[in-house]
């Protein structure tokens, strides 16, 4: 069964940090490249960054660059988001997907950690 699992969310200030990390299991992690996304109250879901697990490629979304950082531990089968310099519009709900690459359509979704910042 895959599974993607977030965790490490939570409330913080404006110019804070968080690290939210997605477990994945149920799969090759190798052959997959795990993206972050977040949903916001009233908006579309966005894509925030992604990884590919096989040669490290990343990708990020302008809204984060500079700001945030993706990053895999393959032995842990875990990719990690450092998310620095808050900002309130960053608030949401983050969820974590596995594809095939990363500008493939996600078939796997996590279930989703909530980021508040307030200001």
């Amino acid at each position: 069964e895959v599974q993607l699992v977030e965790s490490g969310g939570g409330l913080v200030q404006a110019g804070g940090s968080l690290r939210l990390s997605c477990a994945a299991s149920g799969f090759t992690f190798d052959d997959y490249a795990i993206g972050w996304f977040r949903q916001a109250p009233g908006k579309e879901r966005e894509g925030v960054s992604c990884i590919s697990s096989s040669d490290g490629s990343t990708y990020y979304a302008d809204s984060v660059k500079g700001r945030f950082t993706i990053s895999s531990d393959n032995a842990k089968n875990t990719v990690y988001l450092q998310m620095n310099s808050l900002k309130p519009e960053d608030t949401a709900v983050y969820y974590c997907a596995a594809a095939s690459y990363c500008a493939a359509p996600m078939g796997y979704w996590g279930q989703g950690t909530q980021v508040t910042v307030s200001s």
